[in-house]
């Protein structure tokens, strides 16, 4: 997958040259695209990997794939392997400019809008892998010795049909790969990041968090 994805995204017209604010999907084709791939080296990953990172980076927090951006309007068929419906999905089989695609009001989109075509296949694990985790924790001992201790935990993640949603969450549900590490004792401490992890199309495991 990862050799054909420059090839795709440059078949597309997804560089960094033709991203625009007037035009959002685009880049949310390519991040579904190099997500997928584990973010391969080019130009155009390298482009949507940052907005990927940029959009969790404080304030506001936003789903860092905005999947109901990407027109998809797949047809699947039967006889196609998953990755190649990952392919599809992006019009790999027949390429259409971006010049031919309906004009839609550019209006901001809820976060909650699912994809314009079915992708609870498991081919499309690898949109429900992310999560985001709004962190913030503190801890000190008062003036009497006790120890005081708080915490705020959201999490984002992805439903069947790419839908985002935001629940509370823990800080014993954070994933170990962050670097929120309460001391076992009751020293100061203090911690407030947004951490993002995903699993590529192969499963490979990566993650970024932003402090602030």
């Amino acid at each position: 997958m990862k050799r054909h994805l420059p090839a795709l995204l440059i078949g597309l017209g997804l560089s960094t040259a033709a991203v625009s604010p007037a035009a959002a999907y685009p880049v949310d084709c390519a991040i579904l695209l190099c997500l997928a791939g584990g973010w391969p080296a080019s130009a155009e990953c390298a482009h949507a990997r940052a907005v990927f990172i940029r959009r969790i980076t404080p304030w506001p927090i936003e789903p860092p794939l905005q999947i109901w951006n990407c027109p998809m309007r797949a047809r699947f068929r039967q006889e196609e392997r998953s990755i190649e419906r990952v392919f599809d999905i992006a019009v790999r089989v027949e390429p259409v400019p971006l010049v031919s695609i309906p004009e839609t009001p550019l209006t901001l989109q809820r976060v909650q809008d699912p994809a314009d075509v079915d992708i609870s296949d498991p081919a499309f694990d690898f949109v429900r892998s992310i999560r985001v985790f709004e962190i913030t924790y503190q801890q000190r001992r008062n003036q009497h010795g006790d120890c005081n201790s708080w915490s705020s935990v959201y999490m984002g993640a992805y439903g069947s049909q790419g839908d985002y949603s935001r629940r509370r969450s823990s800080v014993s549900a954070v994933p170990t790969a962050s670097d929120l590490a309460v001391p076992a004792d009751c020293r100061s401490y203090w911690h407030r990041s947004v951490f993002v992890e995903w699993r590529d199309y192969e499963g490979s495991y990566g993650h970024e968090e932003v402090h602030y």
